[in-house]
């Protein structure tokens, strides 16, 4: 919201700055009016009193008459006073185009920060993941789930809050792994996860699921991701329960609130799991409740 109003700060700025562009111009023309206008009196005025006067000199300097001298000056004048409305000042200006240019540069600055923090952090996660499945002797099952203070994580099947980082950082972690998940939680989605092999668990041995391998145990969700050094276990309630046990790392996010539901994650032990991270969030127009990033480890 705050980068909204920047624009719109930004957009009022450059209205006022085109308004007092046309004002000036209209002023310059006004004045270049009143020039022509004089002029031609002045014109008339000396040709009429060179004429009068017969004003005459014998120089060769001054062969022709002196109101012709005088008219041909102005003229020059005036000449330039056009030039100089019409085309020195035509555009905007050099003042106008230097502050365009430091908008720009800005925006550009704010993009390339934005962009570099989100590399960093990719970056930071690969790190992460990379040194914990190097400690272990195979690949590393993660349970990953976003969960109410009172653990609950859905209800009929759909989500129960409106939390546009926790997505994000759900992509961010799943992308280019194995996602394994219970028939429920895939047909609770629109399509399978892109950029991600879907697997799913069903006691239905019938069962056919597009972009989706399908198998009837854990066990065999398993064997499939073997070749995964960090396959995810997204859901939904069952299956979270059916991984606690061999499963080596937890990334929850904790929803701080406590809600009806009919799902839930299950009881986090602290004897077996250790907290090795905590990155508080607070509420804001994209997220409607404060939540924490959460990591736990199994302690061998």
């Amino acid at each position: 919201m705050l980068f909204k109003k920047n624009n719109s700060s930004d957009i009022n700025e450059d209205q006022i700055a085109l308004v007092e562009y046309a004002q000036n111009r209209i002023r310059s023309k006004k004045r270049l009016f009143f020039h022509f206008s004089i002029m031609i009196i002045g014109f008339i005025s000396m040709l009429t009193s060179n004429l009068i006067f017969e004003f005459k000199k014998d120089s060769i300097l001054f062969e022709f008459p002196w109101s012709y001298w005088l008219c041909s000056t102005w003229f020059f004048l005036f000449f330039i006073h056009l030039f100089n409305v019409y085309v020195t000042n035509k555009f905007m200006g050099k003042k106008w185009e230097k502050n365009q240019m430091k908008k720009l540069v800005n925006k550009q600055q704010i993009k390339i920060a934005e962009i570099k923090t989100e590399l960093e952090k990719e970056a930071r996660i690969i790190a992460e993941s990379q040194l914990f499945s190097q400690n272990s002797s195979r690949n590393t099952v993660t349970l990953i789930a976003a969960a109410s203070e009172n653990n609950i994580i859905g209800k009929d099947n759909k989500l129960i809050w409106r939390l546009s980082d926790d997505l994000k950082h759900f992509k961010e972690l799943t992308k280019g792994h194995f996602v394994i998940m219970g028939r429920k939680t895939f047909e609770s989605m629109p399509k399978a996860l892109p950029n991600r092999t879907n697997v799913i668990i069903t006691r239905k041995t019938d069962y056919k699921a597009e972009n989706a391998i399908v198998v009837n145990s854990l066990e065999k969700a398993l064997k499939v991701a073997e070749n995964d050094n960090q396959p995810f276990v997204i859901g939904g309630g069952e299956i979270y329960k059916l991984s606690m046990e061999i499963a080596d790392r937890i990334e929850l996010t904790r929803v701080h609130t406590s809600i009806e539901g009919d799902t839930s994650f299950p009881e986090i032990d602290l004897e077996k799991w250790q907290e090795v991270k905590n990155e508080k969030r607070l509420k804001n127009e994209k997220n409607e409740y404060d939540f924490s990033f959460l990591r736990y480890d199994k302690i061998n």
